[in-house]
């Protein structure tokens, strides 16, 4: 799946949508917005932090500045298959993210053992960030996707994801995609994707079916709901 942008800022935000609500919302997108090329794929990642958890937890603090670390593939890969390692940022509500791409085998390779593929400045950024925080594989999570893009400007893409699922075992892309529920219903989290303001269409479609935004992290709510859960069952919690 040709994912080739490596560098980029928008604006991302989030809703957590009924199936109810998805199907109207579909039927009232779909003049502004097509079904990209995929249809529906699975995107997997793993995610990167310490052992006690500090990234994410500084994450769920809502700071104005944050960022995390992860890899992430379009499908269960091959050892020749490419991955993206992503170094995400965000800034007063600004995404900012970049990204390369390698072969998964020589990715894990770099991510795990430090072995430098190529002298590439976007890798040497990635390697002092693991290093400043000594960062290791600590949660693998998979979801699948529907994406749509804007008929008239391309640069507003809305995603639909489904069955977010987790595991704390078996961290790497090669391994199959399943897991355990993130969420424990059928709710599809949706983003909107935007380099400057919403269009007053959708807008106005998201007012009359109220949905409204929302504050969601994958990774956070796997970590708050489970990572953490688990953490305290064990008579352990970081502070």
């Amino acid at each position: 799946m040709a994912k080739t942008q490596t560098v980029f800022a928008r604006y991302e935000k989030k809703y957590v949508v009924s199936s109810k609500k998805y199907a109207k919302l579909i039927e009232k997108i779909t003049p502004y917005m097509a079904l990209d090329e995929y249809g529906k794929y699975t995107i997997c990642n793993i995610y990167y932090d310490t052992d006690s958890y500090e990234l994410i937890r500084h994450s769920l603090d809502k700071p104005s500045y944050k960022e995390k670390l992860r890899i992430r593939s379009y499908g269960t890969p091959h050892d020749e298959d490419s991955v993206f390692i992503e170094l995400k940022k965000k800034v007063n509500g600004i995404v900012y993210k970049r990204r390369t791409i390698l072969p998964c085998a020589i990715a894990m390779d770099y991510m795990n053992r430090g072995i430098m593929p190529k002298d590439e400045q976007i890798l040497k950024e990635i390697g002092w960030f693991i290093q400043r925080y000594d960062l290791s594989k600590q949660t693998y999570i998979a979801y699948d996707r529907m994406a749509y893009f804007g008929k008239e400007n391309h640069d507003l893409r809305i995603t639909f994801d489904f069955d977010l699922r987790y595991r704390l075992d078996h961290c790497d892309l090669r391994f199959k995609d399943d897991g355990a529920p993130i969420l424990d219903h059928n709710d599809i989290l949706m983003e909107i994707k935007m380099p400057l303001a919403m269009p007053l269409w959708l807008s106005n479609i998201l007012n009359e079916l109220e949905i409204y935004p929302c504050s969601f992290s994958k990774y956070g709510t796997c970590y708050r709901e489970h990572i953490f859960a688990q953490e305290k069952i064990g008579g352990f919690v970081y502070v």
